[in-house]
């Protein structure tokens, strides 16, 4: 069971992706939670620096935490179980509206469906800390995941994580991901959106989690090879 911090932090993030807390709005005081989880001051304290860390909400002189008003969110891969919500996040925003489309044959073989077949997609520029363009992310959610899930369909940014929303809908999470990367060429569009000029190299990742039961999204990030880079660390010897 989570700890009473996790629970207040995973209930702000639920109110806020439903739209009861929209950016700008002030989340209820400490002393309000403190009466409604039935918890200290420190508790509450320790939910909100969650949110904090994760780019939900930001500290107001005099008026609390409110909902931010540029959300934050990840390149594509790297979602290894010990990793944070926002690890190695950037401010971002939304191009256009998520729609229903057939994905492309290298995402239709991930997300294991047939050539009519339509996937949920949603695509976003993750920026640098000066605004510039950093990564191009589009996400592709099979038909039943999307059929399951209807926020995913908003324009809007999910304030608990699109992994975390569709947990909490469906009760399926990630058991495995596989991260593949390649490097090409930038499309035209994605020249124009990466501002560069063409040719121009990208590396490439894409991303699929899946559980027992089937693939529950593929992603694809395209960043230009110079700002791209992977770093791994791990254990040598015996």
């Amino acid at each position: 069971m989570a700890l009473k911090y996790e629970q207040i932090a995973d209930y702000l993030r639920e109110q806020i992706t439903e739209g009861r807390f929209r950016p700008g709005d002030t989340l209820p005081s400490g002393r309000d939670l403190c009466e409604q989880f039935d918890v200290s001051r420190a508790t509450v304290v320790k939910a909100m620096d969650v949110l904090r860390a994760d780019g939900v909400v930001v500290a107001r002189q005099g008026a609390g935490f409110t909902v931010v008003q540029m959300p934050v969110a990840r390149p594509a891969g790297r979602r290894g179980s010990g990793s944070r919500t926002t690890g190695g996040a950037g401010p971002f925003r939304r191009l256009g509206k998520p729609t229903m489309e057939q994905p492309p044959q290298r995402i239709r073989e991930e997300l294991r469906l047939e050539d009519t077949d339509k996937a949920l997609r949603r695509a976003r520029l993750v920026l640098l800390e000066d605004g510039a363009p950093h990564t191009v992310v589009v996400a592709w959610f099979p038909p039943d995941i999307a059929a399951s899930c209807p926020r995913l369909a908003n324009a809007g940014p999910i304030a608990e994580g699109t992994t975390a929303y569709v947990k909490r809908v469906t009760g399926r999470a990630p058991s495995s991901g596989v991260d593949v990367y390649r490097v090409r060429l930038a499309s035209a569009e994605e020249a124009e959106l990466l501002e560069v000029a063409r040719p121009a190299a990208v590396a490439v990742t894409m991303h699929t989690a899946v559980d027992a039961n089937g693939p529950l999204v593929c992603e694809e990030g395209v960043t230009p090879a110079d700002l791209w880079e992977l770093t791994d660390r791990y254990p040598m010897g015996s």
